[in-house]
Order: structure tokens, then sequence, then C-alpha cells
């Protein structure tokens, strides 16, 4: 029988994009065989069966037609938790971390106010503000209930008890409901921008991608209709694309939002702003 390093060796081969592909080959092979990345290098003449070469060989297949790897091993880490993910979900990135940085940064440690995150998905925004401030009440809602569900069940692995989820399209089921901080990732892909042919993005729910022509109608509806919901020096934190800051910006200063603020990701680009209800 082959051995890891073999098996390694050999499937490397196969992929042109050499400057990934060790990492994602030795993922999905740790996946297969269900242990860390260490035990590769630890053991790296330990053979494989049959069944577990098939396997490894079927998912390196998937990888290489542009399958993305979250959903080939059904998880992805996001401020250091592991949330499962499926197609049904969008995968959540590294720069949305900046989205809970800064609503982080507007929640005392011990801060036990209302934080309204408007379309979840996995819940990774939720969850990791859920995580950082154990006394907020945090609300999680999502228009899919096969997506909230995934969230819930991110809720109960990583035992994140304190977030309640609601089936609900933005505000749409939520009219009682006030908040002293609403966040959002929301889908805010113009309908025929080209990277929606490209990576990954290929693979992902498009409900949770495009919104209309200009990218900007979710924004635009976070922004008005969280007017109400948001309590008196209440902040909206949202995601928007690299080049969408001015637009939102406008969007937000029209509505009576202030302190209105663009943050940069960690590549430099405009990536969340908020503004303030006084």
């Amino acid at each position: 029988m082959p051995t890891i390093q073999l098996v390694l060796e050999s499937a490397i081969q196969l992929f042109p994009q050499l400057d990934t592909t060790r990492l994602e080959v030795e993922v999905l092979l740790c996946h297969v065989l269900r242990v860390k990345r260490s035990y590769l290098y630890t053991w790296p003449d330990c053979l494989l069966t049959t069944h577990q070469i098939k396997q490894f060989q079927a998912l390196c297949q998937r990888r290489r037609q542009g399958e993305p790897i979250a959903y080939l091993i059904g998880h992805k880490e996001f401020w250091s938790l592991e949330l499962q993910v499926t197609p049904a979900t969008l995968i959540p990135r590294s720069e949305t971390e900046l989205l809970v940085e800064q609503a982080l940064a507007r929640l005392p440690i011990d801060s036990d106010v209302q934080v309204v995150d408007l379309g979840t998905g996995s819940g990774a925004i939720a969850l990791a503000i859920a995580q950082e401030r154990p006394h907020c009440q945090v609300l999680a809602t999502d228009n899919a209930p096969e997506v909230l569900a995934i969230a819930q069940q991110n809720a109960q692995r990583l035992r994140l008890h304190q977030i309640q989820f609601r089936v609900s399209d933005w505000w749409q089921a939520l009219n009682q409901v006030t908040a002293t901080v609403v966040v959002s990732n929301p889908p805010y892909v113009a309908i025929t921008d080209p990277h929606l042919t490209q990576g990954d993005v290929r693979y992902e729910p498009r409900q949770a991608l495009i919104a209309g022509k200009d990218g900007l109608a979710a924004l635009r509806l976070l922004i008005t209709q969280s007017w109400v919901h948001l309590e008196l020096s209440g902040w909206l934190l949202l995601e928007h694309g690299y080049n969408q800051a001015a637009a939102v910006q406008k969007l937000l200063a029209r509505q009576g939002y202030q302190m209105i603020t663009t943050y940069p990701d960690l590549a430099g680009q405009p990536r969340v702003t908020v503004g303030q209800k006084l």
C-alpha cells in the first residue's frame, strides 16, 4: 500500500497552482484520515488503505474542478471557531472578522445589550460576538430555514446558548425588536460582476452574493429599515464591496446616521462602514 508521503506527492503533481496546493492537499488527506496536519509529518511512512486512497482521490478531483475546500470538508474556521458550512451557506471569510472587531469595539466586555445579526448564514458573526461578549443578548436571523438550522447547529456544538435564532427576511419578522448594535454581511455583488464566474464564488449560493444591478439593493434596505429598530446611540455596522464605501456612506448620511466611518480590511480595502443613530 502507498504511504502518506507518496500519496501526497502524487496528488500535488496534479495541481497547477503550486503556491497553495500542498496545504490544500494536506487538508483533504487529514479530512479523510480524521487527523491533524502534524500527523502527516510525524508518520509519513504510514500505509493507507485502498478505501482511504479512493476517498482522497475523489476529493482531489472535485477540488481540481474548483469546488471550495470548505464545502469538501464541511467546515471552515472563523474567529478561531470551527463552523459547519454547506453549499447552502456562504463560506466565512477572514475579512469579515473586521466586522466582528468593530462590533466588539462598541460593546464593553460586560455589556448585556441586544445585538442583532441580519442574514447570519453559518452564524459566523453572531457566534464570534457571543463568544467574546457572553452577557449580550444576540439575535441571529436568516430568511432560509435550512441555513438557519446550520447556524443553530454551530451554536449548539460551540455551547453558545445565549443566541436566539429567527427566520426573517431582514427585519420583516422582527417588528418589536430594538437593538444597540446591528451587524450584517449582506449580499453586495452586482449581478454582472465577473467575479461570480471565478474561484470559490462559483459554488456559493447566489442569494447570499447578488444584490441587484449595482450590488447595493440589500444595503439600501438594511440602512433604511434598521433606523427604526436602533436604540438611541445605537450602531449599524455593514460589510460591503471594496468599491462601495462612498455609496454606503452617502446612504447612511441620507438616512440620518452620524459618526459615519469606513474601516479597511487586512488587504487595505475599504470593507466595513458604520453609522450611529444620534
